[in-house]
């Protein structure tokens, strides 16, 4: 089982990479306003990403309190508090860590072996793959960053998907994942 999820993880880099190279080229070729960076305005429903430790690879979502000059907000968590939890947490964060918050539109009726999702853990959106499906609309759900395996029930996940060149990309649907 193992060597399957390489293989898929190899099979999403190397999308996600192509995927890259062309918003690169793109840029570069057709340097258009088509190009410039998402702008959020205020009260706008985003997530946001965190390089910090143990944070890596997961979305959180928030609202937007204000633009902080170029290319900066004001965020306010949803679901995260301050350390005394009298209130949402609000920070501030650069627009590479900040996208529209997902559609709606990519409902499934259940998840396929394999197929890669979030997983609402910990108040966030952690991008893994499902390993094994389970009765009662449960699964098994593999992140490779930490090499763990953990359970979860249907309504904690949704088909991953990445924001790349202006749209929302569904890499499993892209890599042609089968059944």
């Amino acid at each position: 089982m193992q060597a399957a999820f390489e293989l898929l993880w190899q099979r999403m880099i190397v999308f996600h990479t192509a995927m890259q190279m062309k918003l690169s080229m793109t840029a570069e070729t057709n340097p258009s306003k088509e190009m410039e960076k998402e702008t959020f305005s205020k009260g706008s429903l985003v997530e946001v990403s965190s390089d910090e430790d143990g944070f890596q690879g997961a979305w959180f979502a928030a609202t937007v309190v204000r633009a902080i000059g170029k290319d900066k907000f004001l965020i306010e968590y949803r679901d995260l508090r301050t350390e005394d939890d009298t209130e949402f947490l609000k920070e501030q964060v650069d627009g590479l860590h900040i996208r529209p918050y997902p559609p709606d539109t990519l409902k499934v009726d259940k998840f396929k072996l394999y197929e890669e999702v979030d997983a609402l853990y910990n108040d966030g959106w952690w991008v893994g793959v499902v390993s094994k499906v389970l009765s009662g609309s449960r699964y098994l759900v593999y992140f490779k960053g930490t090499n763990e395996e953990m359970e979860f029930e249907y309504s904690d996940l949704r088909l991953h998907q990445d924001w790349i060149d202006g749209k929302w990309v569904v890499a499993s649907k892209a890599l042609n994942i089968e059944d």
